[in-house]
């Protein structure tokens, strides 16, 4: 056999292991690489047994959003009360089972009150009233009755 055909060949059989390691190493990185873009799925709002209250602490910057959903039945009156540190440094938005806004948007929400139209999922989300830098740290409270 000729000396150069014996180094081709014992080089493209190391090459396959290389190959199925990066491979190996691609397929387990790779949920990890989608996480760093991608959106986190909202935080689900449960209440303890028999509250009708709870509260949830948190922080947003530059222009994140934190997300929450909030099981709740037509009729039923839900409360709002968003508190931040900067003072007024997050609003929330509230929106309905079929994105419907409820008369709320993003500009000065900190406080609702009001009677829900239908039984579903409700969306909220918590951010900066402006995108430049820096930090809120919230407390929000949800009430449900």
């Amino acid at each position: 056999m000729h000396p150069f055909k014996s180094r081709q060949f014992a080089f493209s059989n190391l090459r396959k292991p290389a190959y199925i390691c990066l491979l190996v190493f691609f397929c387990c990185a790779a949920p990890v690489f989608a996480q760093r873009g991608g959106k986190a799925e909202p935080l689900k709002i449960e209440f303890k047994r028999g509250a009708t209250s709870t509260t949830i602490s948190g922080v947003v910057h530059g222009s994140e959003e934190a997300e929450y959903t909030l099981a709740a039945r037509q009729g039923q009156r839900l409360i709002i009360k968003l508190t931040s540190t900067p003072v007024k440094s997050s609003v929330f938005q509230l929106l309905g089972p079929d994105n419907d806004t409820l008369g709320l948007e993003f500009d000065a929400n900190f406080n609702y009150s009001g009677v829900l139209p239908k039984t579903g999922d409700y969306f909220i989300s918590v951010k900066r009233p402006t995108e430049a830098k820096g930090t809120s740290r919230y407390k929000m409270t949800i009430t449900v009755k």
